[in-house]
């Protein structure tokens, strides 16, 4: 499918150092279930981060990050996802914050899934048009809109560094569903490779 740039061309252009890929971080750790701190320094730091972030994403196929999900408490997501049409969106959305939806939008029903509760899925409704405002790397004001996937990925990661997952939206049964059939694959020791198999004590 078509894209913008590639993630190494975005990280060329942005001059991101070379990153290297974490475990990602499970349901249960502290980290994933409070409101990330806001990003104030914009320096090399935040840069290895996000390239960090790049890397761990890629290792996961994911389509998109957040900060928490590899264990640091900063308000910083990436992203490699195609909207509607397919085409693909690349990039870091830094202190992000979804702009409340127009009256009517109309609601897109699929199927969710998170890397943090890896190969599990559920429907989930959520605005099929979605924006976010925040910063560049540089600390410059930034707004993305999405649609199709990309518009749940905005909201899936802005909801992560806001301390909650996908399952925190889920009705009762679906929630038990989903954490039920991850606590089984942390108890049999099937968790993915990239994964941290079992939640952090702190």
């Amino acid at each position: 499918m078509p894209k913008e740039l590639d993630i190494d061309e975005w990280a060329a252009a942005v001059g991101l150092p070379e990153g290297r890929p974490h475990r990602i971080t499970v349901h249960g750790s502290p980290v994933l279930h409070r409101r990330c701190q806001d990003v104030t320094e914009f320096d090399d730091r935040l840069k290895q981060l996000v390239a960090d972030m790049l890397e761990s994403m890629d290792a996961a196929e994911g389509v998109g990050l957040a900060a928490n999900q590899i264990g640091v408490d900063a308000r910083v997501f990436v992203y490699d996802c195609p909207d509607e049409t397919g085409f693909y969106h690349v990039g870091a959305i830094v202190n992000p914050v979804v702009v409340p939806p127009e009256p009517g939008v109309d609601l897109d029903k699929d199927d969710e899934g998170c890397l943090s509760l890896p190969l599990e899925f559920a429907p989930l409704a959520r605005p099929a048009r979605a924006s976010v405002t925040g910063q560049d790397l540089e600390g410059r004001p930034i707004r993305v809109d999405g649609t199709g996937l990309l518009a749940r990925c905005l909201q899936h990661e802005t909801d992560h560094l806001d301390g909650l997952l996908y399952v925190d939206k889920l009705g009762p049964d679906e929630r038990e569903a989903v954490l039920s059939a991850n606590a089984e694959r942390i108890a049999a020791g099937t968790m993915p490779p990239w994964s941290e198999g079992k939640p952090r004590e702190a």
